[in-house]
């Protein structure tokens, strides 16, 4: 073999031995990519959406998914589910990306706390985050200006201050900030969080998201993985039926319209049986109030004071009160309203006051205005039915009364006493009911 032919065979093998490399690493590259499971939340942080969380990150830990990718837009939720949804994200063995998106999103409350304890926290231009303060009936903070000191609100300022403090802390953010949106509700634009060190970047969607992040290493399960993102496919994972329903009754606005329209339902049966419909509805809707009230933590004397002011509402109708009861009622409802789902300690969820509540209660009220309106006018009316209803009718004299004789009124003949005499034709009026005799008097004129 010559010289030539060598370096012809050696360049030969050096060729396939490449091609033979390559075809080795690009399946093992692509499979770095791997793919991100997503996860949606569009709500309220309450047992359906943690359990949703948390099944995703051990759905994606058994699939090997390269990382989790949480889209955040709410407006809060339960301490109880924000702490377990923190704790599988810090536990968690797959890298959690929380991104608030789209624009005009928010990181509430709740959401804060998650967007600060993700691996890589990312916002999209125009959202917001903070405002983490528990919320209270006064909507204010821990003390109140001219007020005593509110024990109950200041034990959970403290401790969800010390404990956004060790998010922030274990994943390197601006632990000053995040205490801070704890006690004095401060909240910030995607941009503002970006420069204050509480979020990684600013992305303008999730394709710019994953190129701003490759290469990155992060921190889990006591390892350091480098994020390798571009080209992953996206798999959505989508709530079980069970948890979108839990999920819907986990609102509170929900759980008082449910209530609310389940007092109404009963209340329309009980004054008018075998309509069967109200009735039916009524129950169903205090069912699933009874569900919304195993999921949310509520006050016993919100609860208390809603079903006090039922009460006067109904006692209205029978008790000449001139309104009072009615009003009293109308305020017991606003207020227990306001504090059934008031616990600060336990969540920042509220009752819409302005949005849901007084619109539910005047609804509530006006139909119970009209109820006390009609039994009113019943009550008052003078009688249309039987003998008594004849007294103060206007019949004519058939044949001369002196004192007695017969009258035709209301189409029938009726033998009358009379204190008078009356001629015959003129006009008489009924002044009373005796056994089988009316007692008339004169009107004047004739019929």
């Amino acid at each position: 073999m010559s010289r030539a032919d060598s370096r012809a065979g050696g360049r030969g093998r050096i060729i396939a031995l490449s091609l033979l490399l390559m075809t080795l690493w690009l399946p093992v590259r692509a499979g770095a990519t791997g793919h991100v499971n997503l996860v949606a939340i569009d709500g309220s942080i309450n047992p359906a959406s943690a359990d949703y969380i948390i099944q995703a990150i051990a759905t994606s830990e058994a699939d090997g998914a390269a990382a989790v990718l949480i889209e955040l837009d709410t407006p809060g939720g339960l301490v109880s589910s924000t702490q377990d949804i923190i704790q599988a994200m810090l536990n968690a063995r797959v890298p959690i990306i929380v991104y608030v998106t789209p624009r005009g999103a928010w990181a509430a409350s709740a959401g804060t706390f998650i967007t600060i304890a993700a691996n890589i926290a990312a916002m999209s231009p125009g959202s917001s985050i903070g405002a983490a303060h528990p919320v209270g009936v006064t909507g204010g903070g821990s003390e109140q200006e001219g007020s005593e000191r509110n024990v109950p609100m200041e034990k959970a300022e403290n401790l969800l201050a010390a404990y956004i403090e060790s998010i922030a802390k274990q994943r390197e953010r601006n632990v000053d900030w995040a205490v801070d949106a704890v006690r004095n509700s401060v909240a910030v634009t995607g941009d503002e969080a970006l420069e204050l060190g509480v979020i990684d970047l600013v992305a303008e969607d999730r394709g710019a998201l994953f190129s701003a992040i490759e290469g990155r290493e992060v921190a889990v399960a006591g390892e350091t993985r480098t994020l390798e993102l571009v080209g992953a496919s996206v798999r959505p994972l989508a709530m079980t039926l069970l948890q979108r329903i839990f999920n819907f009754l986990a609102d509170p606005n929900v759980a008082v319209i449910l209530m609310f329209a389940g007092l109404m339902g009963i209340y329309i049966e009980f004054n008018n049986p075998g309509l069967i419909f109200p009735g039916v509805a009524g129950a169903v809707c205090l069912v699933l109030t009874g569900f919304a009230f195993q999921i949310l933590p509520f006050s016993w004397i919100g609860l208390v004071l809603i079903l006090v002011g039922l009460g006067l509402l109904i006692a209205e109708i029978f008790v000449a009160s001139f309104g009072l009861l009615f009003a009293t009622g109308i305020g017991c409802f606003l207020l227990g309203g306001s504090m059934v789902f008031e616990q600060p300690d336990l969540s920042d969820l509220t009752v819409s006051f302005w949005s849901v509540l007084v619109p539910v209660v005047v609804g509530l009220g006006g139909f119970t205005g009209f109820v006390v309106l009609l039994v009113g006018r019943t009550l008052w009316a003078r009688q249309s039915a039987g003998v008594d209803e004849m007294v103060g009718l206007v019949g004519q004299a058939t044949s001369a009364l002196g004192p007695g004789g017969k009258v035709f009124i209301r189409g029938e003949y009726w033998n009358v006493q009379a204190d008078e005499s009356i001629a015959e034709g003129e006009a008489v009026e009924v002044v009373a009911v005796e056994g089988l005799k009316l007692r008339v008097r004169r009107t004047g004129g004739t019929r």
